[in-house]
């Protein structure tokens, strides 16, 4: 088979996370007898420094024509001050809404390896963590309107709106829904009932929704508790469903008490057409171009795109498998080196080695 990739390395640490995992992409190929066309294209701010603008009709264009699209992390302090119309995750944004990739899937998974890397006590670490934040990515305050900045009263005032209609509700219900059926059967709707009406409209549309998913145990948990939760009993979740603004930053929590959110990738998906897989960290610009780097959230994206956007199941097992041996036989960088223990390697090398244990 031949897939069309296109690749989007973005900024900071982009281009070194993707180099890795596109050599992860090959060797895969190269087992399993299948061809990967990569395009390169301009995202963020590479791209603003290229065209002017943080999403090139090019990139849109390569993106929209290809079977799946990687990206590496946008933005940096050297674009911190430019107009924000075009600052570098206008382009992250813009290309979600394009592509219509209204589902982000955010599994965050404890590697028993990285046990001691975990930030939580060790009788909490005991009892387990795996939990899919499944986050709504084309609605809510980000992209709601009004939004703007303007002067009252003499002095600046800037708004945004949380807004959802009940269809962008109900479609991101049923993904929650379908991800617990495939896994333990679990799904905690997360939002603000008691005090946003957009959240009550949300809890309504989810239990009329879960009617059509008897096997599936629903619940319900405000925001401000879930956040709570998840460092004090993170194993009570299976799948988390919740809008865009709060499934940011649940997730993001549920990615660093793993270990290091340099571990977790992610899969935005919508109706159809190409996905969308990234890791969740950022660009990391402290340590760009010196190697430090962790690949590993970046190729966990390509397991992801081989399962959600190729069906290719042994694939991303493969990945998986190599990933897991790499972290038992001790091989950590610098951010989930825990207590210490273990062999410090780079970006480079960290890829290096999950390629050679690539296998069927």
């Amino acid at each position: 088979m031949k897939y069309d990739i296109c690749v989007l390395p973005g900024d900071g640490i982009g281009p070194e996370i993707v180099g890795q995992a596109v050599r992860v992409l090959h060797k895969v190929g190269e087992v399993f007898g299948h061809a990967f066309a990569c395009e390169t294209c301009l995202i963020g701010g590479a791209a603003i420094d290229a065209t002017g603008g943080p999403l090139p009709e090019a990139t849109l264009a390569a993106a929209k024509a290809s079977d799946a699209v990687l990206l590496g992390a946008v933005g940096g302090p050297k674009w911190d001050t430019i107009d924000k119309a075009v600052r570098p995750e206008k382009g992250l944004l813009g290309i979600r809404k394009e592509l219509g990739l209204f589902a982000n899937l955010r599994p965050a998974r404890l590697f028993p390896e990285l046990a001691a890397s975990c930030c939580l006590r060790p009788d909490i670490v005991g009892q387990g963590l795996d939990v899919v934040v499944v986050r709504e990515l084309t609605g809510g305050a980000y992209f709601g309107q009004p939004r703007g900045e303007e002067v009252r009263g003499g002095e600046r005032v800037a708004f945004n709106t949380m807004v959802y209609a009940e269809s962008e509700i109900r479609r991101i219900a049923k993904v929650g829904f379908e991800t617990a059926r495939k896994r333990g059967r679990k799904l905690c709707s997360v939002d603000k009932a008691n005090v946003l009406e957009v959240s009550q409209l949300w809890r309504e549309v989810v239990i009329e929704e879960s009617a059509h998913y008897p096997d599936v145990e629903l619940s319900h948990m405000y925001v401000d508790n879930a956040a709570m939760q998840l460092v004090r009993a993170p194993s009570q979740f299976d799948v988390i469903v919740t809008e865009n603004l709060f499934g940011d930053i649940l997730s993001d929590e549920a990615a660093i008490i793993t270990g290091s959110i340099g571990m977790l990738p992610s899969a935005s998906l919508g109706a159809g057409g190409p996905g969308l897989y990234e890791p969740i960290h950022g660009s990391a610009p402290d340590i760009a171009g010196k190697d430090l780097a962790n690949p590993l959230a970046t190729i966990l994206s390509i397991s992801m795109m081989f399962v959600h956007s190729f069906g290719l199941t042994d694939e991303a097992a493969a990945v998986d498998v190599a990933v897991a041996e790499v972290l038992r036989e001790g091989f950590r960088t610098g951010d989930i080196m825990g207590g210490g223990d273990g062999r410090r390697v780079g970006c480079v090398e960290m890829g290096g080695l999950v390629v050679e244990r690539i296998r069927r």
